[in-house]
């Protein structure tokens, strides 16, 4: 409460970054963070829990590094979806019944700056979450990179591997260690989470209650994830008929629900391919594209709403 009294009158980015403060303590003291532990217990079995001795020079190097990945990006996903969406969720009727909603509504503050802020505050959020899950991550790869380039070179060193050999295994390993594309993938996992944040935002304008925005936004999330074959099956049917009408109609449902299989690159950097940098600015024009969607939409259902 004591943020919003100090809330700055003149400025639609002062007052948007006291909410998101604001928002964000009050998440954090829902004690989110204990999914940290919960994480590091994943990151740290899954490292020290494959700890078997190479059988030669060219078995499990990527696979360890690939296992140690995969667990720490399905932890990721798992908590940067749920966080966002419950968290969100949780936000309008909280403020109401709480009557904070009212104490700032009545500044008076613009209602598009009290959405903004309180949707900055759950990513905010999120953000920190991905990143410190991130840096366990990348100390994990590293620790286990470290040992298993230790063991291949001994071992191939031993079979007489020749000094172009050893370098080129090591650079298969190294590929699937710390790296830029492993950074871009966090970063779309964010990217996927804002607009996960942005959408039941909008959904919370017009619901009823926390266990329906919390519902349907998962639906709506798991939509998203066959919205591109849908969309193709769509697309062939109509090419026998109405393909303009066809394409309006498949063009205008792309605008407004997310394609996540966009998302998909995640899989392929944890298999140690790289993540063109083209490809990240794509995901981010997506993601900055719905959340703002999303916002807007949201503002013009709460702008005709009564408190």
């Amino acid at each position: 409460m004591s943020a919003t009294h100090s809330m700055p009158r003149g400025s639609h980015c002062g007052r948007t970054l006291v909410i998101a403060t604001h928002t964000f303590t009050q998440l954090a003291r829902m004690k989110v963070f204990y999914f940290m532990a919960i994480f590091a217990v994943i990151i740290i079995a899954s490292n020290f829990l494959n700890l078997q001795q190479l059988q030669g020079p060219e078995s499990a190097g990527a696979n360890a590094l690939g296992s140690i990945k995969s667990s720490s990006f399905s932890a990721m996903h798992l908590f940067s979806v749920v966080l966002s969406i419950v968290a969100t969720a949780l936000l309008l009727p909280k403020d109401v019944e709480d009557r904070t909603l009212y104490t700032i509504l009545a500044k008076p503050v613009p209602r598009i700056d009290y959405l903004a802020g309180k949707l900055l505050g759950v990513l905010l959020l999120v953000l920190v979450a991905l990143v410190l899950m991130d840096v366990l991550m990348t100390a994990m790869l590293q620790i286990r990179m470290s040992m298993i380039l230790a063991q291949q070179t001994e071992l191939a060193t031993a079979a007489g591997y020749t000094p172009d050999a050893i370098a080129s295994l090591r650079a298969e390993t190294m590929a699937n260690g710390p790296n830029a594309s492993l950074q871009g993938a966090v970063l779309a996992v964010f990217l996927r989470a804002s607009i996960m944040a942005s959408m039941a935002l909008l959904i919370s304008t017009f619901s009823t209650s926390t266990l329906f925005t919390t519902i349907v936004s998962f639906v709506v999330y798991f939509i998203g994830h066959f919205q591109a074959d849908a969309r193709d099956f769509y697309l062939q049917m109509g090419q026998a008929g109405q393909g303009g009408f066809s394409r309006a109609v498949s063009l205008g449902v792309a605008l407004v629900l997310p394609d996540f299989q966009l998302f998909n690159v995640i899989d392929a950097v944890i298999e140690g391919q790289a993540m063109p940098l083209l490809l990240l600015g794509k995901l981010a024009l997506v993601g900055l594209y719905y959340a703002l969607f999303f916002i807007v939409a949201s503002w013009f259902i709460f702008a005709e709403k009564e408190f």
